[in-house]
């Protein structure tokens, strides 16, 4: 079990496609284990492999920064089974730190995938749950919530994060 770094804005493992999980054995297991940890020590209320450098199809979330250990979801190879709606809130993101937004999002979502043991699971989630499932899958998917911001807050956004990038990262 370790507290992995996060990775930043401008690594490539951020925009890139994840590879999906061709079988869930132990080191799957203890990638989960490490992102679960990493995600409480940020804190954050989600986190995907990408953004600790892992290009595999795993999430994990859990809306209450570890207070309630039931409310912790791990999926590995996620897919959306149903997304409906709209919604705008705030938003941030862990490999984007300092900056937030508002992009649509799905109001309502259905989310399928394997847990820690291989078995199928499948989730609802409406507000927040599905704001974080969509975030989450969009990093698997190679995207950041940067991407889904209107054109001119994306490329004004952008450059801002560039030139972070090229300082690298210092705050």
């Amino acid at each position: 079990m370790a507290i992995r770094p996060i990775v930043k804005y401008g690594d490539p493992v951020l925009h890139t496609p994840a590879a999906p999980v061709e079988q869930i054995d132990d080191s799957v297991r203890a990638l989960l284990t490490d992102m679960v940890e990493t995600m409480y020590a940020a804190p954050g209320i989600g986190l995907a492999a990408p953004q600790i450098g892992v290009g595999l199809r795993v999430i994990v979330i859990d809306l209450s920064v570890g207070e309630d250990r039931d409310q912790l979801i791990q999926l590995v190879n996620p897919e959306f089974i149903l997304r409906e709606g709209d919604q705008q809130q705030d938003e941030g993101c862990l490999s984007v730190p300092g900056y937030g937004g508002t992009p649509v999002r799905p109001a309502r979502v259905e989310v399928k995938g394997l847990d820690p043991d291989g078995v199928e699971r499948v989730y609802s989630g409406t507000d927040l749950l599905a704001r974080a499932f969509s975030h989450e899958i969009d990093h698997i998917d190679g995207l950041l919530f940067v991407d889904r911001l209107s054109p001119l807050k994306r490329d004004l956004m952008k450059r801002r994060l560039r030139k972070r990038v090229r300082e690298g990262w210092e705050t």
